[in-house]
């Protein structure tokens, strides 16, 4: 029986062929362990391609949720070094710019805090009690304590791990000593203090959560002798990424004697050494992928001069070389379209669950594989972005897909008289 001269592109007659040299045979073991470990690296690949990339994303959010949480998107200073005396005043108008969500004055000061069980440089910032309940990472469901008497009294409001490092609890007592006292015949006298903690928050970032502690805004003029107004006003705006467009108008308002500092810049050099490392780690990822996409070309390869003998007889029955073309084209797609599809299913699995694999990998080795110490965060993140994980998947099917042109191209090109006088 003859095959028609043309057959129909990629009809039931060439994915059967295709079927039959994907089976794996006793004669054809070798090419089927060649084409196994090609499924295996374009599924790791692209596995670790989304991990990765998911990772990054997480850590970039993460981090800039809680510096933004924590921090404001747009800060005022003083152009002298010197507090800003009509703080309310600019303050007020500031909150009434359209976008702005909030501006918050404070004063900040670095100090030593000293404990029963050791001492460590702290940054102290003082703040109102309605302008503390506007801080996201700090007024939350983490936040132990009550803190409805903060402008009232003496309390402060510390970190989780700042407590943790001193042995503190709710009630216990921390001194805080700053380098600017009252003025002595002999210079300025250190100015110590003991302050009741009042409340204890958890922002997730270690920097913060360890070394940053809330003082009622008057009291912290008091301490810091500092009553001539405020260290600088924080603004939390609607569109952080916008912020420049909200700066120009802060600017005019506030006038000559003042300078402003936006969050990109001021975590520019963080955030720029985050996204050169995610382009350098994507460009080195994909090379496993681009591995895998040689091993389709060096089975495929293998498999058309296994096979020379089989492609004569299919030539000279009828089949064209279009067809022939095609069987290979769909042999070797088919491991790189398997592959990105396991590839893809096996990155979400790890994405969802990447902080309990990253619990029983701690658990197993006795050890902190993500020491917050390190890397700011409490936890493993990964935030999966959808078009970013539809390019990964796209580029592993058109490498497979490339892959396959030449080896396809070559048996396509066999002549069947020589391959059948050469059996």
């Amino acid at each position: 029986m003859a095959f028609p001269c043309d057959t129909r592109p990629f009809s039931a007659f060439e994915w059967m062929i295709a079927a039959r040299y994907l089976k794996a045979r006793r004669k054809d073991g070798f090419i089927s362990v060649i084409a196994g470990f090609s499924l295996l690296g374009i599924t790791l690949g692209v596995a670790t391609l989304i991990i990765v990339m998911a990772v990054m994303n997480g850590f970039r959010n993460e981090l800039l949720s809680k510096i933004l949480g924590f921090s404001g998107h747009l800060t005022v200073y003083s152009n002298t070094g010197e507090p800003i005396p009509d703080w309310q005043e600019l303050a007020a108008r500031f909150a009434e710019i359209e976008g702005v969500k909030s501006a918050i004055p404070y004063i900040e000061g670095q100090v030593m805090a000293s404990s029963a069980k050791q001492a460590t440089g702290t940054l102290v910032r003082g703040i109102r009690l309605d302008d503390l309940r506007k801080l996201s990472s700090i007024n939350n469901d983490k936040l132990r304590g009550d803190i409805s008497t903060f402008d009232d009294g003496d309390g402060i409001v510390v970190g989780y791990r700042f407590a943790w490092k001193h042995g503190l609890v709710l009630g216990d007592t921390v001194t805080l000593i700053s380098p600017r006292g009252p003025e002595t015949p002999f210079g300025n006298a250190p100015r110590m203090r003991s302050f009741p903690i009042l409340g204890i928050f958890e922002v997730g970032m270690s920097e913060y959560d360890e070394n940053v502690v809330y003082m009622p805004f008057a009291l912290s003029q008091e301490y810091f002798l500092n009553e001539a107004g405020a260290s600088a006003i924080e603004l939390m705006v609607d569109k952080p990424d916008e912020v420049e467009n909200y700066a120009s108008l802060v600017a005019a308002m506030a006038g000559d004697r003042t300078q402003l500092v936006t969050w990109k810049k001021a975590n520019a050099t963080f955030f720029g050494a985050l996204a050169v490392e995610r382009n350098v780690m994507f460009l080195i990822l994909t090379m496993i992928v681009l591995v895998a996409a040689l091993n389709i070309i060096s089975g495929l390869i293998m498999l058309v001069k296994d096979k020379g003998h089989d492609i004569a007889i299919l030539r000279t029955m009828g089949a064209s070389r279009g067809a022939i073309q095609r069987v290979f084209l769909i042999t070797g797609s088919a491991i790189g379209v398997v592959g990105t599809i396991a590839g893809f299913l096996l990155g979400i699995v790890i994405c969802l669950n990447i902080e309990s694999i990253r619990q029983f990998i701690g658990w197993l080795t006795s050890s902190e594989v993500f020491s917050p110490e390190l890397y700011y965060l409490s936890k493993l993140p990964a935030d999966m972005d959808s078009y970013e994980t539809g390019m990964i998947v796209l580029m592993a099917l058109v490498l497979s897909l490339l892959a396959t042109l030449y080896p396809s191209w070559r048996a396509a090109k066999l002549d069947p008289v020589d391959a059948l006088r050469y059996e």
